[in-house]
Order: structure tokens, then C-alpha cells, then sequence
């Protein structure tokens, strides 16, 4: 065999073994991953671990493009539409906000949500039986969870005639709730204020005439309160303000209670959805699930602090009490 012959069929063999390869490994499916802001570690790999259960693994079986508005929610059009580009086979929307940033980026690619709260009223979907479309989900039942945590804080708080309310009520879905709020409030002849915080230097401002004005405050779970944590809780214990959180991790951080969806549970649940989809069901067909773990924690340290007394019946139904 000449020489020239040789090299040009050894080439052709490197050069035909890469596909070879290729064709017997085929890319990995892409999952987009939308929120306002980053979303925190123990939810992520509640995410990542209900992905693992189904058998799913993050770079190895799948490729999950993270996107996060770093709390701008402006962004998020523009974030949703990169995603789109990408051709994801299912985009995850982790709250009301991201969803509807993702559902006007596109009418085909399949959108799950984590925590949605009243996706019909938002119009994201029809109905949350029959979602009719290219989204479905997780919902929190947010209108339900704000009466419970009214009637909470009228058992820790003697007395209470005035709630406020503090957290951004400048989108959509964060309107609707305050609705709920205002409803759950009337049903217990309690009378609503509204401290509406822009940015992280308002809640300083909002729990100084909350202390003034009302007898306990309950605060919104939205972004900017997601990403000030630390700050609430300060404030609140700095002015002497009973609170109700929709975090079990304020409370953790030293917040008075709080009542809320497990939300870990809800992202180990979204990764059902996500294998589902990529299994070929279509979100029309997957009806929108409630939460099935709610979480009550109580902080008898910061009770203690605020001179206030929890009844041992409260603390009997508490699953995480903070002493």
C-alpha cells in the first residue's frame, strides 16, 4: 500500500469515528429555569433532587440554562425570550411573575410553574383542572394562606383591630393578593393598612410607622422580600412589631411565625412536571396540583421579646417550634 493511501484512510477513519460517537450520543434535553431573583440553595436542590429521584442528573442526563432578573423584574422579558432561543423542551417559571414573562416569550414550548399563585385570575391559564395551553403547575393557594395567617396573629396578638401589610404590591400577581388579604381581613372585622416598600431602605421606614399604627403587620411574599430576609426580620424586632412571615426561613432567621406552602416540596414536586413533559405529555393535559405540606413556625424567643404570649394550643400544632 502506498504511503499517501495509508494516511488518507487512516484520516478517514479518525475523521468518520467523532460521528460515529456522536450519532450513538444524543444531546442532552434542555430545561430552562426562569426566576426574579436567584433562587435560594435549599430550593434549587429540592429541584435538582426530585430531578435525581426521577432519574435525571444536572450535566450528565440534562442541561438546566439557570436565568435569573437578579430582582429587576424588567428583565425578565428579555431573559424569557434568550430562553426561548434556546429551544428548551420545558421552561420552569418559579413564581407568577417569571410565568407570565415566559407564556408572552412563547405559546409552545411547555411552561411549568412552581408557585403559582391564582394562575387563572392572572390568566395563565383557563382553569387549573383543565389548563388548556402551553402552561401548567404547582399553585400555593395564596388566597386561603392569607386568612390563615390573619387568624394566626389574632391568636398570638390580644386584641388585634389593625394589620399592615408590607412587602411591593407594584405587579400584577402581588395586586391580586392584596385583594385576598383585604377579603380575609373583612371576614375578621380586621382593618388593613398598606406599607408599601419600593426598596430594601423602605422596610426601616415601613415597620417605624407600622409600629405606630397597627398592632401586628403581615408581610408579602415577593421578590424584594425574598431578597431581604435579614432586613425584615431586624426591623421588625427593632420596632417591636409582631409579624406573620410566608417564609418558614424568616423565622428561622428570627422572625415572630410564619404558615406558608412547604416551598421545598413544591420544587422536589416541579422536577414530576419537568419529566412528564420531556416524557411527551402535553401541559394541557396535566391539571395544576395544590400543596400537600404546609408548614407552622413558631419563635418563642422572639415571642418572649415582644412580650407576647403564644397559646400551648398554637404550639401544639406548630411542626417547627424555635425556643
Amino acid at each position: 500500500m502506498r504511503r499517501r493511501d495509508f494516511i488518507g484512510g487512516l484520516s478517514g477513519t479518525a475523521l468518520a469515528l467523532p460521528f460515529r460517537v456522536q450519532a450513538q450520543q444524543p444531546a442532552m434535553p434542555v430545561i430552562g429555569y426562569l426566576d426574579v431573583y436567584s433562587t435560594p440553595p435549599r430550593w434549587a436542590e429540592a429541584f435538582r433532587g426530585g430531578l435525581r429521584d426521577l432519574g435525571y442528573i444536572e450535566n450528565q442526563t440534562i442541561i438546566i440554562e439557570w436565568r435569573s432578573a437578579a430582582g429587576k423584574t424588567a428583565r425578565l422579558p428579555g431573559l424569557a425570550a434568550a430562553l426561548v432561543r434556546l429551544q428548551p423542551k420545558v421552561i420552569v417559571a418559579e413564581t407568577p411573575v417569571a410565568a407570565l414573562a415566559a407564556k408572552s416569550a412563547t405559546a409552545t414550548i411547555p411552561i411549568a410553574v412552581i408557585m403559582a399563585s391564582d394562575a387563572v385570575e392572572l390568566g395563565l391559564v383557563k382553569s387549573l383542572a383543565r389548563p388548556d395551553g402551553n402552561i401548567t403547575g404547582l399553585s400555593t393557594q395564596s388566597a386561603e394562606l392569607f386568612g390563615k395567617r390573619l387568624e394566626l396573629l389574632t391568636e398570638i396578638v390580644p386584641g388585634l383591630v389593625r394589620v399592615g401589610v408590607v412587602g411591593s404590591i407594584a405587579s400584577r400577581p402581588a395586586r391580586t393578593n392584596y385583594g385576598h388579604l383585604q377579603a380575609a381581613a373583612a371576614a375578621l372585622h380586621l382593618h388593613v393598612e398598606l406599607f408599601e416598600v419600593k426598596r430594601p431602605e423602605d422596610f426601616d421606614t415601613a415597620f417605624k410607622a407600622a409600629s405606630k399604627r397597627v398592632g401586628g403587620v403581615v408581610v408579602f411574599n415577593n421578590a424584594i422580600v425574598r431578597a431581604h430576609r435579614e432586613v425584615i426580620v431586624a426591623a421588625a424586632a427593632q420596632y417591636k412589631v409582631p409579624a406573620v412571615y410566608p417564609d418558614a426561613a424568616m423565622t428561622v432567621a428570627g422572625g415572630l411565625l410564619s404558615y406558608a406552602a412547604n416551598i421545598p416540596d413544591l420544587h422536589r414536586r416541579a422536577a414530576t412536571y419537568v419529566d412528564r413533559i420531556l416524557k411527551g405529555a402535553k401541559p394541557a393535559d396535566l391539571p395544576f396540583q395544590q400543596p400537600t405540606k404546609f408548614e407552622l413556625v413558631i419563635n418563642l424567643k422572639t415571642a418572649k421579646a415582644l412580650s407576647l404570649t403564644v397559646p400551648p394550643t398554637l404550639v401544639a400544632r406548630a411542626d417547627e417550634v424555635i425556643e
